[in-house]
């Protein structure tokens, strides 16, 4: 089994509200099908989420009565976000399932807690793909938080044991610094815990749930000596194909975890 994460600035464009990528995401979805390969696919929620989740600054938890509209209408906009891509996954034949962890899951202190991983099981015993992503969910703490869809990705690594993790992005890899308003950035070829330590990362468009090298530790933390994790670029047509067919293609590879 692979693990995929189809991030929000791939299946979205992260700087207009509710705008949706679909001819990206249907290529994507046929490049799995035609891979052959069994996946589970996570997704992030771009702008689905981020504006109006910056807007209220839901990333802080609850402040007031004031943002519980904002709130609904995020979980609103999410799994209708994720209904558009399970359209694509269905028209090729694949059976996917959205599964929301908002509607299934709460978090304290913003980290997610699966405490009955049965359901998810049982669908992927039948053959079902769950699609999970990021949301907006209850919070024992802080009332409510978001969990990003990279946190979902750890939970399903730890219970899937994939062979390797891919996550798929809209840049080439990653880089010392980045590489869409500096010019002079490099690609790093190989991620370890020490690399990552000499890199500062930033981000060109705001996102709630960590930048850059949170993105770093959360691939390394899914990697151990026989997983690698992968950052590659879902905008350059057949490369995410070719990654799963064990080809070599330009990406990022994370290896050998935190530790």
């Amino acid at each position: 089994m692979i693990l995929i994460k189809l991030g929000g600035s791939v299946i979205t464009d992260k700087s207009e509200y509710r705008k949706f990528n679909k001819d990206t995401v249907s290529r994507l979805a046929d490049e799995i099908r035609r891979s052959g390969q069994e996946v589970i696919i996570v997704h992030g929620a771009g702008s689905f989420g981020h504006v109006v989740s910056k807007q209220f600054n839901l990333q802080r938890g609850y402040e007031g009565d004031s943002q519980i509209p904002a709130m609904a209408r995020v979980m609103c906009d999410t799994r209708e976000l994720s209904s558009m891509v399970i359209e694509e996954l269905l028209a090729r034949d694949i059976p996917a399932v959205s599964v929301p962890i908002g509607s299934c899951f709460v978090a304290d202190k913003g980290q997610l807690i699966i405490e009955n991983e049965e359901p998810l099981r049982r669908l992927v015993d039948l053959g079902v793909m769950p699609v999970m992503f990021g949301d907006v969910i209850t919070d024992r703490s802080t009332r409510f938080s978001i969990v990003s869809g990279d946190q979902v990705m750890e939970h399903l690594c730890r219970m899937f044991n994939p062979s390797k993790v891919i996550f798929v992005s809209d840049i080439d890899g990653l880089y010392d610094r980045n590489p869409k308003t500096d010019k002079a950035a490099r690609m790093i070829g190989t991620v370890t815990k020490k690399k990552m330590d000499e890199i500062a990362m930033e981000s060109d468009v705001d996102d709630v749930t960590g930048g850059g090298r949170n993105k770093m530790e959360a691939m390394l933390r899914m990697t151990d000596e026989h997983r690698p994790c992968y950052l590659v670029n879902g905008n350059a047509p057949n490369r995410l194909y070719s990654l799963l067919k064990g080809e070599t293609v330009t990406c990022t590879v994370a290896k050998g975890g935190l530790q």
